[in-house]
Formats: C-alpha cells, structure tokens, sequence
C-alpha cells in the first residue's frame, strides 16, 4: 500500500515536458548591392537581340549617304533622301469569277516579298466590269526594314536580269514627289517562283516610296543603290 500510494504521488509532482521547437532557419541575407544588382539587371526577355542588316542597307549607310552629302551639298546625313517602305500591288481581276485565282495570288505574292500580303477590294460599283463594291480584286504588301532592302536587292540583282531583252527601266516613271512606280509583266522573273506550279502569268506594280522631295533625288539615290535606268 505504501509503494502504491508513493508512485501516485511521483504521478502528481512530474512536472509536463515541453518540447522545443527547433527555430526554422533563417533565409540568407541579401546584402543591398546584391538586391540592387538584381532590380538593375534586365530579365532575359528584356535584353536586346542584335538586328541583321540587309547588305544593302549596310552599303546605303557607308557608300550612298557620303555620294549624296558631296553631291547635293548637305549640311547634315539627316537631309539625305532614304527609302521609306516599298508597296507591291498584284491586281486579280479574273477573281470575281474564280476565287481561287486570287488565293494563288496572294500565296504567290507571300512567296516573293516574304510577308503576308493583304486583300484590296473595290471601291466603287462599275457594271461594264460587272464589278460590285467590296468585291475583292486584288492583294498587295508593304515591305519596311530589312525585308525592303533584302526585296529591293533582288529585284535589282535577280529579278529585273532575267527579264527577256531587258534594257533597263524607264526614267520617267517618278511622281514629281520623289516615288517611282516599276511595272512588271510576270511573276516568273522572281526565283522563288516554280514555272510549275502557277496557274497564270500575272504582273504587278511595284511603288518606291522615298523621303526625297523631288525626282532629281530620288533618281540619284535610286542610280546609286543600282536600279539599271535606261541609258
């Protein structure tokens, strides 16, 4: 009885154990110049990825700019005339009858100038044509940047070449506003075309938009870059 009544009473007086938790650890400490470091740097999305340049653009900055400042007498390379964008427009008059002709046309179009054309529609109603407004005639592109050039290049160095007795493009074709308008004939003189594989020889009319204010220099730019006027 004696032993009973002793382990109820060690029972009573054991103190409750309390089990320390561990402290969590401490996440390392950034020193400020490390969270300035990362504020400053620029996520990857962010940095700049160097542009390729056309060979043509490259050759109007080092050669073209300095033969236009001598000759015309510039002060600064900002009044130095450029090329602004170059717009291809590919009439498909046979569409109102086939529409199929004109997705060829703008797959054709897309192939040449390597950017997706748009489809331009009529403007008005013309019964002789049988012609209604909003029908779809037609698909052009404007290039700008580096397609411009990469286009302008080939057309100047490929294309016009292959034309069959070609004797160079005309002079007067400008605006009296600095643009010049080159008609041509069919699609084949472009080497991404495959004889093959269209249905019909179709022509398209090219517009150089430049910056300059009359024909004079915009004839000059254009002979220098190397558009084979008639002579």
């Amino acid at each position: 009885m004696v032993e009973e009544k002793k382990t109820e009473a060690v029972v009573e007086e054991a103190a409750p154990v309390k089990v320390k938790k561990a402290p969590a650890k401490k996440a390392a400490e950034v020193s400020p110049e490390a969270k300035a470091e990362k504020k400053v740097a620029p996520s990857k999305k962010a940095q700049p990825v160097a542009g390729v340049k056309s060979r043509l653009e490259l050759r109007y900055k080092a050669e073209i700019v300095p033969a236009m400042m001598k000759k015309f007498n510039y002060t600064s390379i900002m009044e130095v005339p450029a090329i602004k964008k170059i717009v291809i427009n590919m009439g498909v008059g046979d569409a109102t009858a086939n529409s199929k002709l004109l997705d060829d046309a703008v797959n054709e179009l897309k192939t040449i100038a390597g950017q997706a054309p748009v489809i331009t529609k009529a403007k008005k109603s013309i019964a002789n044509f049988k012609l209604r407004e909003g029908q779809a005639i037609g698909t052009k592109v404007t290039l700008r940047g580096i397609r411009m050039y990469d286009f302008l290049d080939k057309l100047i160095s490929i294309a016009l070449p292959r034309v069959r007795d070609f004797r160079g493009v005309s002079k007067n074709a400008f605006d009296g506003r600095g643009n010049y308008t080159l008609g041509v004939k069919e699609q084949l003189i472009f080497p991404e075309i495959n004889y093959d594989k269209i249905n019909k020889i179709r022509g398209m009319d090219i517009v150089i938009v430049t910056s300059a204010n009359n024909d004079q220099e915009a004839y000059t730019l254009l002979e220098l870059i190397g558009m084979p006027f008639k002579k």
